[in-house]
């Protein structure tokens, strides 16, 4: 994923969690990991999750994004305690790895965030991390429901307990839900804040008619064009959706270089539409790929979005639009460029952080890999993924997970859905 769009036989060296060399062979090392005939890739990096809705799976399903909202996901969001959400975060944490993603941008939910962090520290994955922010809006639960001072304040509270911590590896982010549910002067205290403290925004934006129905209504603006009117667009801000766009705000978004993120799995089983990808890269703004939660996708699997995405937009514009290899780099380096990261993260190359993922191409449904690349989005599946390293540390090897315990992490979160119900 170099800019010479390099195929290289040979080893990758990696030290001091970064990566030394890539192609030479013989050198000596401490740890020689065997990856005769797999693909080694940078890992993933998912630009939209919702790791506190994994325990929301199965749970939600078969609604449209504002009932999917209010009936199911705000309840249950409301009914976490901090042994759910930690529960919820480590089982994410663990379905991502094993699926070859290093790095997530995800927005939690409004209470709780602390123990996100404590869970990206303890399972040495990479993460920047949003606490939810929701200052209005009907039928929200009386958890969930925030006081305006009172939500900035705990945001820059996780922002100064968190940002930068092991040694960057987690940041923080601001995450206003969406402008439904987000007062004007909350959005504006972010929009400024951000700047002020250099740190993303992370938000939702014109996922569903109905959104966008409700913002115009509010406030005289289509939604892209209210938030860059706050001041939340630009290239430190992710917005995930993004499906129903006028050619205006295809501008707004073209003229600030606000991040666009696709969540094509997600946005089809809401009925919420397919976003016009093709036409936003010709026009080039970014886009990168996220699953979004396990609550409306319900996998948080790369290799389903990659896939999904160049077959929509090849049904949609015929065969030759986002190829193969352009979709690897919406899951590589685009997603890293997304979160700032693009100079640490997103490629193989000497000097860059060692976030690697080593993917077995032998299956029958990978064979034969005529082209490696077609054969990553289009044939492999996350069950693929052998060996996953994060900062240079060795997370996941030979399929089994080094930084988790899984089968106490599957007990927990089962044990932890099933409390959460009852409270829901």
């Amino acid at each position: 994923m170099d800019p010479a769009k390099s195929i290289v036989q040979g080893e990758l060296l990696i030290v001091d969690g970064k990566i030394a060399d890539v192609g030479a062979r013989g050198r000596a090392a401490d740890v020689v990991l065997d990856a005769d005939g797999c693909a080694v890739i940078p890992g993933f990096i998912q630009t939209h999750i919702h790791l506190c809705q994994t325990i929301f799976r199965g749970a939600a399903d078969d609604l449209s994004l504002i009932d999917w909202l209010k009936k199911r996901v705000w309840p249950m969001e409301a009914a976490h305690s901090a042994s759910s959400i930690t529960a919820s975060a480590r089982l994410g944490i663990a379905e991502l790895i094993k699926g070859g993603t290093t790095c997530a941008l995800t927005m939690e939910t409004v209470n709780h965030t602390s123990e996100v962090f404590k869970v990206v520290h303890e399972t040495g994955f990479r993460a920047t991390v949003g606490k939810c922010m929701m200052d209005k809006g009907d039928e929200v639960p009386d958890a969930l429901h925030e006081q305006t001072a009172a939500s900035i304040d705990e945001s820059i509270a996780l922002l100064e307990s968190w940002h930068g911590k092991d040694d960057g590896r987690i940041r923080y982010c601001f995450a206003p839900r969406f402008a439904v549910s987000c007062t004007r002067e909350l959005l504006e205290k972010v929009a400024r804040l951000a700047r002020e403290r250099n740190v993303m925004v992370h938000s939702h934006a014109s996922e569903n008619t109905t959104e966008c129905a409700m913002v115009e209504s509010e406030t005289g603006l289509r939604n892209v064009n209210y938030l860059d009117s706050l001041g939340l667009t630009g290239s430190h801000v992710a917005l995930a959706h993004c499906i129903h766009l006028s050619d205006d705000e295809i501008d707004t978004l073209e003229r600030t270089r606000t991040n666009v993120v696709h969540c094509p799995s997600s946005n089809l089983k809401l009925g919420s539409g397919i976003a016009p990808v093709a036409k936003l890269l010709d026009r080039n703004i970014s886009v990168s790929l996220g699953a979004d939660g396990a609550a409306c996708n319900n996998r948080l699997d790369m290799f389903t979005e990659m896939r999904t995405a160049a077959l929509l937009q090849k049904a949609m514009h015929g065969p030759e639009v986002l190829t193969a290899r352009r979709v690897l780099r919406m899951a590589t380096i685009d997603g890293a460029r997304a979160m700032g990261l693009d100079s640490e993260l997103g490629s193989l190359e000497a000097g860059k952080r060692a976030d690697v993922a080593v993917i077995r191409m032998g299956g029958l449904h990978a064979t034969p890999a005529a082209e490696l690349v077609s054969s990553l989005v289009y044939s492999t599946l996350a069950s693929d993924v052998d060996t996953v390293v994060i900062d240079g540390q060795l997370v996941m090897r030979d399929r089994k997970l080094l930084t988790i315990d899984e089968a106490e992490t599957v007990k927990n979160a089962n044990a932890e859905a099933k409390e959460l119900v009852k409270r829901a």
